[in-house]
């Protein structure tokens, strides 16, 4: 649109423009060409004009079938369950408007999968709450199991609020932390209404008995809350991908604590002193009570006499004590370092999502590409437990969206959703297994089977990096590597960087003999566009189109192609001359891409594990390989992926694990006022360390890098709960009776703390129990599931409390 300035006349001002924009085919067809006397020779002349599509380069098909297919990805702060409802709406929609012979149909809904969880998990929650109530209620009545119990829905809520102000979304990790806070966040409640519960059977009014409670256990109940923040505390700043994937969880379990202690404080007490009531002893409890405040513990009948007895008889024999169960300790230790089971990096539950990637060497074409990659879609649509498939072919070198290998001879990829998992017989792991076994044998391709990764993305669990500032080392050396990684039968799944091999055809212009004819290189190269993808002569945006579509000047199919190059003619000072005059096609190899990290060349090599062999022991066998090996001292190999995020989550859970401690001590020292006590309190956390190694070896399990890391962390807050309520107790019996021997003071403050250090570490432990169980019981739906999602995800976490808290407590 050319602008020609403006005219002024007695009746107004005018804009003059020349429009010059093609908006129609005519436009193009109406353009002249060549000039001879009143004759004009225009495009439409010597051209075949038309509106068609580009050159294939890709086929979609849906289950099989011709689609194209539209992939919706929600922004990072929405609600994936509210965004995928609006989409299927449009689509709905949208099926009204379309002729019946097209169906329109919504795939691999992750929406579903994440709202299955969420109510999965929420049956957990009422589960773990119906559970925890059910042993409070019976250990220490309804009114004050009541009183006890209205602290979960306080605290949660204060939580929700606290994490919606913070602008987190409300997704599984979340949930699961309130999960995990569940049976911790009444330990407060418990301890100071069991306190006020034994002052009002011994006939103190029940607001004077709730407001001594309070006055008596605000400190122990203020440090025991204190020392397990301390411990998620560092857990909140973990850096990296796996820190960005797990930081919700100990977020949660903060603000869900922090909001126990408000209610332990303030409105639990306060609610007690509104219908709190004094329960009711006979006579012989009142005796009982009695004795266990005022007397001899060991003198009374049933559990906590036998236990007061034992407590005697252990405080007589100390060093005989503390030699076995630093044995114990010590054994345990010894056990796992020569009889466990190996480390991952994360524990993958069951797969609803699996990628397909089909890769293969050559100059194919697109549709070569499409039958290649259809072979193999009709091998993977056998498989039973398919819900939808969705298939797309790429050239060689494209790339592509999805999972799987990032290898440049990848030609296909396919995104199968599998039916729901109670819908189904087979596991996700079976189909994977399947779908390698009916691929294997496809000739000239490698078929790569990956399920969606469901904690933190690394990629394949096995991944080499060779780097050199010689690149010409690298080849050989990876060589080398990749012959040994073929031999080992447990590795699976194999691919490298190395250059692909390929042809592409060169133009060798003689310069001399083109200026002869007065041509050049760069018409020679818009004469040779004319049979290939063809020469960009302008572009246009027709009506209703955002972007603009190209103008391309090129032959007739038939003209076009390999030999029509030999033909091709060039508009010279001289005339039309025969490009073959000064120009030959040659074909030569193709030039494949570097890749560069920090400046130094690398290559990699990538692989996964059979299943049922740990990569960690892979990579181990590698490296002890590797070192075994002359590769050449400038190349530095080192391993990637999931075994370098797997060493930086230890790192950092064990620097956490130390931070922990450190706040922890303080705190303590702060409280007691003593470093010996304080050290007491502590060595519950290497109690309950061995009992998380226990665990592990009695379920034969391996230790997971990041959830039973953060089990540990947890675990470290959590058990010195009791030893704080424990030397408390010591410490005021033996004030309240300083003529008491010592032992004496041991025996009558452990057994007045026994019942609120059993509840409290019951109501953490059946919290979890299910799910450390590998059981998900969900009372809401009325759905019990052995080894589903729910808890083979958040085993190896609920293991290491579970087998952690029980094991420390008893030796507590």
């Amino acid at each position: 649109l050319i602008p020609a300035g403006s005219l002024e006349s007695g009746g107004g001002r005018f804009s003059v423009k020349v429009p010059s924009v093609v908006e129609t085919a005519a436009d193009i067809m109406s353009l002249p060409i060549q000039v001879n006397g009143d004759t004009v020779v225009t495009l439409s002349d010597v051209a075949d004009i038309r509106r068609t599509f580009k050159d294939r380069t890709s086929y979609a098909r849906f289950n099989g079938q011709n689609a194209m297919y539209i992939e919706v990805k929600k922004r990072p702060d929405a609600n994936v369950i509210s965004t995928s409802d609006a989409v299927i709406a449009i689509v709905e929609e949208s099926k009204l408007q379309l002729p019946p012979s097209i169906r329109l149909e919504p795939s691999i809904i992750t929406a579903e999968f994440a709202q299955n969880q969420v109510t999965e998990l929420q049956g957990n929650i009422m589960t773990a709450l119906a559970l925890v109530m059910v042993i409070v209620v019976a250990a220490m009545g309804f009114r004050s199991g009541l009183i006890v119990g209205l602290g979960i829905p306080v605290s949660l809520l204060f939580s929700v609020i606290i994490i919606y102000l913070l602008g987190y979304t409300f997704n599984f990790m979340v949930m699961f932390g309130m999960l995990l806070g569940l049976g911790m966040l009444i330990d407060g409640a418990i301890v100071v209404t069991e306190y006020a519960d034994r002052k009002m059977s011994e006939g103190v009014d029940h607001k004077a008995a709730y407001s001594e409670a309070v006055k008596r256990m605000f400190w122990p109940v203020t440090a025991s809350t204190a020392t397990t923040l301390a411990a998620f505390l560092p857990l909140m700043f973990w850096p990296g991908i796996s820190g960005q994937f797990m930081r919700y969880l100990p977020v949660t379990v903060f603000t869900v604590l922090s909001g126990s202690l408000l209610y332990a404080l303030l409105f639990g007490p306060v609610l007690g002193t509104l219908f709190g009531k004094p329960t009711t002893h006979a006579n012989a409890e009142m005796k009982e009570l009695e004795e266990l405040e005022h007397g001899d513990p060991t003198r009374l009948h049933g559990f906590t006499g036998a236990y007061a007895r034992a407590m005697k008889a252990i405080c007589n024999s100390p060093l005989i004590t503390l030699t076995v169960i630093f044995t114990l300790l010590l054994s345990v230790f010894i056990a796992y370092g020569k009889y466990g089971q190996g480390t991952v990096f994360f524990n993958n539950s069951d797969p609803q999502f699996l990628t397909v990637s089909v890769s293969g060497r050559g100059n194919f074409s697109a549709d070569e590409v499409n039958k290649l990659v259809t072979d193999v879609e009709q091998r993977v649509l056998a498989v039973r437990g398919i819900r939808s498939m969705n298939t797309q072919t790429l050239l060689p070198g494209s790339g592509g969206g999805g999972g799987g290998s990032a290898s440049n001879d990848r030609i296909g990829a396919m995104f199968i959703e599998l039916v729901p998992e109670s819908q189904r017989e087979e596991t996700g792991f079976d189909i994977i297994r399947q779908i390698r076994e009916r691929t294997v044998d496809v000739p000239g391709l490698r078929v790569e089977v990956q399920a969606m990764e469901q904690g933190p993305p690394v990629g394949k669990p096995i991944q080499i990096e060779l780097r050199s500032r010689f690149r010409e080392l690298l080849e050989p050396t990876m060589l080398e590597i990749r012959k040994h990684m073929d031999s080992m039968p447990e590795l699976i799944d194999i691919d490298d960087t190395r250059a692909l091999p390929s042809i592409e055809w060169r133009m060798e212009v003689d310069r001399a003999q083109a200026a002869i004819y007065g041509a050049d290189v760069m018409a020679s190269g818009v004469a040779l566009q004319l049979v290939t993808t063809g020469v960009k002569v302008a572009e246009y945006r027709p009506d209703g189109a955002d972007d603009a579509v190209d103008i391309r000047a090129r032959y007739p199919e038939e003209s076009r192609g390999i030999k029509a190059m030999d033909a091709l003619k060039v508009t010279t000072n001289q005339g039309l001359v025969p490009l073959s005059n000064f120009v030959k096609v040659v074909p030569g190899p193709g030039v494949d891409t570097f890749q560069r990290n920090n400046g130094f060349p690398v290559e990699k090599i990538r692989a996964q594990v059979v299943e049922g062999v740990l990569a960690d022991t892979m990579v181990g066998k590698l490296q002890e390989w590797i070192d075994t090996q002359n590769f050449d001292s400038r190349v530095d190999i080192q391993f990637r992926g999931a075994n370098e995020e797997q060493a930086e989550s230890i790192a950092f859970v064990s620097v956490a694990f130390l931070l922990s401690l450190l706040l922890m001590f303080v705190l303590l020292v702060t409280q007691f006022n003593s470093f010996y006590q304080s050290a007491l309190i502590l060595l519950a956390v290497i109690m309950s360390t061995a009992g998380v190694l226990l665990g592990l070896l009695v379920t034969e399990s391996p230790f997971s890098a990041i959830l039973s890391g953060i089990g540990i962390v947890s675990l470290a807050g959590i058990v010195v709960n009791n030893n704080i309520v424990l030397i408390d107790t010591f410490n005021f019996v033996r004030q309240e009776n300083p003529a008491l021997p010592i032992k004496e003071v041991i025996v009558r403050a452990t057994a007045q703390r026994l019942r609120p250090v059993m509840l409290t570490t019951i109501t953490t432990v059946f919290g979890l129990l299910p799910l450390a169980l590998d059981m998900s019981i969900d009372l809401v739906n009325r759905n019990i599931n052995a080894g589903g999602q729910m808890a083979t995800f958040w085993g190896p976490l609920s293991q290491a409390i579970v087998f952690g808290l029980s094991f420390a407590t008893i030796l507590t």
